[in-house]
């Protein structure tokens, strides 16, 4: 039986940028395919957070930044306020899954946002990335201004909203193991050492 690990995470959320390296880590020292699935924190209609506001400027300065110089990772506070939403990203996301450029898109996302301080809400912006990524960048502007990918999308949130009862993000579906929130290599890797042993106890039972 083949282990796989997924994980349900959004654009915005900076700790599933400060994840996605321990987590990629973890997997493939252990072999584990990993799957990146769509979560969105705030859907349109529902107002996005200002970067100024009192809740992020304590997570930031108590959690992330911290978390982010322990693991090296250079991250910047992205100015932009309101948050844009991620809709768009994620509906190009799955053009992206369509060209197989699954994983380096999602990757680039969190790049642009959370390195470089990209909108990564405005249709130019999602395009030269989908273009450095090696997507068709016609194409690509295309889908996300004839939103050919919205009800593909609508569908991936239904799921992770009402099937999976996904309630934060990141979150990491491993086997039977749920993990919510920020972890770490090693706490990837002892998830995932327990569920091939349970999975080999399976079999041999």
């Amino acid at each position: 039986m083949t282990l796989k690990l997924q994980v349900y995470s959004d654009f915005v959320c900076p700790y599933c940028i400060l994840a996605e390296g321990e987590l990629e880590a973890a997997a493939a020292e252990k072999g584990v395919e990993v799957e990146y699935l769509p979560f969105e924190l705030r859907p349109y209609p529902t107002p996005t957070l200002r970067p100024e506001g009192e809740y992020i400027t304590k997570d930031w300065r108590e959690r992330v930044f911290p978390i982010a110089a322990e693991l090296g990772i250079p991250i910047v506070k992205p100015p932009f306020s309101p948050q844009p939403y991620t809709h768009l990203a994620f509906e190009g996301y799955q053009f992206a899954i369509e060209h197989g450029k699954a994983k380096e898109y999602n990757k680039r996302m969190y790049e642009a946002f959370f390195l470089e301080s990209k909108n990564i809400g405005e249709i130019d912006v999602l395009t030269a990335l989908a273009g450095e990524v090696g997507l068709d960048q016609v194409a690509y502007r295309k889908a996300l201004e004839e939103r050919t990918y919205r009800e593909k999308h609508r569908e991936a949130l239904n799921h992770a909203y009402h099937v999976a009862n996904i309630s934060a993000a990141p979150t990491f579906i491993i086997g039977q193991t749920v993990i919510k929130g920020m972890a770490f290599k090693h706490q990837f890797l002892e998830a995932i050492e327990r569920e091939l042993d349970r999975a080999k106890e399976s079999v041999a039972g």
